[in-house]
């Protein structure tokens, strides 16, 4: 198969949508902007994968509340909204990072704090949790 991402031969992980085609690396996945639901085993192409369905506005001075940095406009792949508070915006980097140090039993939103809609949010958004 040929990653449609970088275009290289060996694409392991195939578009879980019906009648979709579409290979890609795992490493080339976030670049690409497919979701790997990691808890369920599937994946995503850029064309299927699931998008946050938060009502949530933003003000042009909001930044990723864990690094900081100004943030893309509004929702994306990239950009990120807690689904509980709606306030606490982050880049999916940031919050990737801050899932993979706190694990399954810590991670929780930054600012409110909830997981009970926060974490299987994150989860069906591709947000790796490891379980530890």
């Amino acid at each position: 198969q040929v990653c449609v991402v970088c275009h290289e031969s060996g694409a392991a992980i195939t578009c879980c949508s019906r009648g979709c085609d579409q290979s890609f690396h795992l490493p080339c996945a976030v670049r690409g902007g497919c979701v790997t639901q990691f808890f369920r085993h599937i994946a995503f192409c850029s064309d299927h994968s699931p998008e946050q369905a938060v009502e949530a506005v933003r003000d042009e001075e909001t930044s990723c509340l864990i690094c900081t940095e100004p943030l893309d406009d509004g929702l994306c792949f990239h950009t990120m909204v807690c689904p509980a508070c709606k306030h606490a915006w982050f880049h999916r980097s940031c919050i990737q990072g801050l899932a993979l140090s706190a694990g399954l039993l810590s991670f929780q939103c930054p600012l409110c704090r909830d997981r009970d809609l926060f974490l299987p949010n994150m989860a069906i958004m591709g947000i790796q949790i490891p379980a530890r």
